[in-house]
């Protein structure tokens, strides 16, 4: 308790000073941890063609090589519990996760790992990389945007975050013939929130 009321008293002395940088080369070069408590994977699926259909996963895990002079250079792997969807329907997460979807119980995870990464501008870029979901995997392009680096007020670390979306087609990883294909789009639109963390020597 009086770590965490230390650091908030940090925290109202240094004010502005811990909004960090959007500069990606202020980010040390390094290996970094995923801060797995926030950091998530969302997904938004066309429902009847009128709304999109937004779920979760929460629980991830992964790595991330960061070179800060040539963002290039890095690359990050992800894993993802398969059980760990999160919808406001309890009865649909049954449903996911069983044969019909992702069947969870054979296919527990699914990964990302990084192939190659393309700097677009001073904050923003490219990742691609392997996706393997239901026991498929496919290239899938990220596109992503660095969110800042600041130091961690309740940890001797740097924290770094990520912002990534990308479209793919759930057929393309053998997802089908679900009891409701017909009133579900193909499309599945993804928003990666990443928060790595850097701790310091």
């Amino acid at each position: 308790m009086r770590k965490i009321v230390a650091a908030l008293a940090l925290l109202a002395l240094t004010g502005p000073a811990l909004a960090g940088s959007s500069d990606p080369k202020q980010a040390p070069t390094g290996s970094y941890s995923l801060e797995t408590r926030h950091s998530q994977v969302l997904f938004a699926i066309p429902h009847l063609g009128i709304t999109d259909y937004y779920g979760r996963f929460d629980k991830l895990s992964g790595s991330l090589s960061f070179n800060s002079g040539a963002p290039e250079k890095s690359s990050v792997n992800i894993t993802i519990d398969m059980t760990s969807i999160d919808l406001p329907s309890h009865e649909l997460i049954g449903e996911l996760m069983g044969t019909g979807v992702f069947n969870a119980s054979a296919f527990p995870t699914a990964t990302f790992k990084s192939t190659s990464v393309t700097r677009t501008g001073p904050s923003t870029g490219t990742i691609t990389g392997d996706l393997t979901l239901h026991g498929v995997t496919k290239p899938v392009t990220l596109d992503v945007t660095f969110g800042g680096v600041t130091a961690d007020p309740f940890l001797n670390a740097d924290d770094i975050g990520f912002r990534a979306t990308a479209t793919v087609k759930r057929t393309d990883f053998g997802i089908t013939g679900m009891v409701w294909e017909g009133i579900v789009g193909d499309e599945v639109k993804l928003t990666i929130e990443a928060m790595f963390q850097h701790k310091k020597d």
